[in-house]
């Protein structure tokens, strides 16, 4: 892997514990919002969109079983974070998104 990977949720899902609904990822969401305002910075990155059910497998993969969380940032260079605020921060550092407004 030469590249960060960002795993985020599909932008919409159906959860089975609460059928005939349609759901979005808050955090995902925001994170969706900067790859599409700042697409310069974003093509930097590979964003991986994965399925909402459990296990997902290419998560699984890169980060371990326990780490499903998304979004989730995995870094070339090994380590990752998957909480939104060292997300954020993250993408600040390394790939010069702008920062959060405290």
């Amino acid at each position: 892997m030469t590249r960060d990977r960002l795993y985020i949720l599909e932008p919409e899902f159906a959860d089975a514990a609460l059928p005939g609904r349609a759901f979005y990822c808050k955090d995902c969401v925001t994170v969706e919002g900067l790859l599409a305002t700042l697409p310069d910075r974003a093509a930097n990155l590979d964003v991986i969109r994965v399925a909402y059910p459990r296990p997902r497998a290419e998560v699984v993969a890169a980060i371990g079983e326990e780490n499903q969380n998304l979004p989730a940032l995995v870094f070339h260079d090994g380590g990752f974070v998957n909480e939104i605020e060292a997300l954020l921060a993250a993408l600040h550092t390394r790939h010069g998104f702008p920062e959060r407004h405290p």
